[in-house]
């Protein structure tokens, strides 16, 4: 089947066929070699712990913004306009989860009291072992796509599932709980196995203290951002098989996605706090790529099943991180001109029943 026959909106996975892909062996290779280039760029931007300007982090997000923008008008030139909507779509999709995960980047930074010269090394740690899973990820639902088709219905469960979570959380109204390090399972094994020293040491991982190795907080510090990338990687990818099953545009939306991360952290770390409604968007945006996997393995079941088409998902995609992203800044807008009016804090008029210590 030739690229041109490809008219569905998902490529579909044909007993003993492969999923359709733009990817040559060439580009992987030239997209695989620019990632390493990247993250080795990153990893010395790094070396030397310092605290992140503005500027470093504004001018580092406006170069990872306008590649992977870049690289769209490539695709769209080379591979025509249905993979350039499926590659933005779920570039869209998948820097908007990214900006989620940020939310518990923060958390875990906090409650490890990671130092601001180190955050950042933190952070590119976490998005190397993010790239790595999903990697992993792509290419093994990639091999369950091509040889089931009830793959789609499964991860289509999987996105209404976590959408329906995110929805129940948000409605819920309980913000996000610090976690506690010495309570995290993780910590506790690795304390039960290593010493951890109480203090951070530069960027090592570890130190030797009377003759034994010891783990530095750093150390456990990856270690947890490791292991959220796991769940991330649940979520994440199958939502991205909702808008293209072309695994080449899967690992490069996700990769374009991530690599941006530790400095746009920086940039939005102070409207993160802001996008009180973020995951509602995102609830939508999940239930709605899962239902177009379902509509999708229906439809290879059933042919007269209609699908979602590319440009509607998205409008959808854009329409509602738009709309959550304006009705949040007009919460926030209302709950500080309450709280000045009424001569508290933001908080107490979203939470009024939270107990606030006065100085």
């Amino acid at each position: 089947m030739s690229l041109s026959s490809f008219t569905t909106p998902l490529a579909a996975a044909d007993s003993g066929g492969g999923l359709e892909t733009i990817g040559t062996p060439t580009l992987w290779a030239v997209t695989i070699g620019a990632v390493i280039l990247l993250l080795v760029v990153d990893f010395i931007a790094t070396r030397k712990p310092h605290e992140v300007s503005m500027k470093e982090a504004t001018l580092w997000s406006i170069f990872y913004i306008a590649l992977p923008v870049a690289f769209g008008v490539y695709v769209l030139t080379q591979h025509g306009g249905e993979s350039g909507v499926n590659y933005y779509t779920g570039y869209i999709v998948e820097k908007s989860l990214s900006v989620d995960n940020l939310f518990v980047f923060m958390l875990l930074l906090s409650a490890f009291a990671v130092p601001k010269a180190l955050q950042q090394r933190v952070l590119l740690f976490g998005i190397i072992g993010a790239l790595v899973l999903r990697g992993i990820f792509i290419a093994l639902g990639a091999a369950a796509l091509s040889a089931f088709n009830f793959v789609f219905l499964i991860f289509g469960a999987i996105l209404l599932l976590t959408g329906a979570k995110l929805l129940k959380d948000a409605l819920s109204g309980e913000d996000e709980e610090e976690p506690d390090p010495n309570q995290m399972r993780v910590v506790k094994v690795l304390r039960r196995f290593y010493p951890v020293t109480e203090d951070y040491r530069g960027t090592h991982m570890t130190v030797k203290e009377k003759g034994k190795r010891a783990l530095t907080p750093l150390a456990l510090v990856t270690v947890a951002v490791f292991m959220t990338d796991i769940v991330f990687a649940v979520d994440s990818v199958p939502a991205v098989y909702g808008i293209t099953s072309d695994p080449y545009l899967v690992f490069a939306t996700n990769a374009f996605a991530l690599l941006g991360l530790r400095a746009l952290y920086f940039v939005i770390q102070g409207l993160l706090a802001k996008l009180v409604h973020l995951s509602y968007g995102l609830s939508i945006i999940l239930g709605f790529i899962g239902v177009k996997l379902v509509l999708h393995w229906a439809h290879l079941v059933w042919p007269s099943v209609p699908e979602i088409g590319n440009l509607t998902s998205l409008a959808v995609v854009v329409g509602v991180l738009a709309i959550t992203t304006i009705t949040s800044l007009r919460a926030v807008k209302k709950q500080e001109a309450a709280a000045a009016q009424a001569g508290t804090t933001p908080e107490e008029i979203a939470d009024p029943d939270k107990p606030v210590v006065k100085q």
